[in-house]
């Protein structure tokens, strides 16, 4: 499941010198379920944590400090930090250890499989970690739209009884046993909505430019320390 935001957190760019249009805001995709698992995780790791240094005797409270060093960017990582932020001139998404700003014009296709990428027109792959895909869900919305498309098709042929004469269905037909519209998963919406905007926008002089790929050292840094910090510890026993 995503969550669709119509302003970034962050500073955004503002539009070339010159231009009336003001500054832009990013609509921001992101993960519920994964916001909603990563509080709980880090809760649950910052209280097992505190009570080990608190509490704990000889080595267990240096142990539970490197751990928490080394969990607590990896939780934030794959949960808090993932998001996906779309404009007129790029998308930028923002996965656990990177950030990949691409401009529309370097955008080859959004493709969803068994997970959600961009390509870029020099055959670079980004994986979308804020836009998990569910296969049951896809599914269920499949079914759905084909019942519905089944229920509109007799409708039309003068079968639809009840449900054709107005009103909307326990299948979710509108007036007349035509489709209210598809139930698809949020993630899927997500992509169709970037595919569309990528389609008016490729073009477009100011959605030009190169790709950008920065690592991100405030997530990376603290892991590895903890990583080596609890290293150090293990290893002189």
């Amino acid at each position: 499941m995503t969550t669709p935001e119509d302003q970034s957190p962050d500073p955004e760019p503002t539009k070339p010198a010159g231009s009336a249009t003001p500054p832009y805001k990013d609509r921001i995709y992101r993960s519920p379920a994964a916001l909603v698992g990563g509080v709980l995780l880090l809760a649950v790791a910052g209280w097992l944590g505190v009570d080990a240094v608190v509490v704990g005797e000889g080595r267990t409270p240096w142990l539970a400090l490197a751990l928490l060093l080394l969990v607590v960017p990896l939780v934030v990582a794959y949960t808090l930090r993932p998001a996906v932020y779309v404009n007129d001139d790029r998308l930028r998404v923002r996965n656990p250890f990177r950030v990949i700003v691409l401009p529309w014009g370097q955008v080859a296709s959004l493709r969803s499989g068994f997970s959600n990428e961009v390509v870029t027109l020099s055959g670079e792959k980004y994986q979308l970690w804020a836009l998990p895909v569910s296969l049951r869900a896809r599914g269920r919305a499949a079914r759905h739209e084909s019942r519905a498309a089944a229920r509109a098709a007799r409708a039309a042929h003068g079968g639809g009884g009840a449900g054709a004469a107005g009103g909307v269905g326990l299948d979710g037909l509108g007036t007349g046993g035509a489709p209210a519209g598809p139930r698809r998963h949020e993630s899927d919406r997500a992509m169709e909505e970037m595919r569309e905007l990528r389609e008016r926008r490729h073009d477009a002089e100011v959605a030009q430019g190169e790709v950008t790929v920065r690592w991100a050292y405030e997530v990376v840094g603290p892991a590895v320390a903890g990583a080596v910090l609890l290293g150090v510890l293990l290893g002189v026993g």
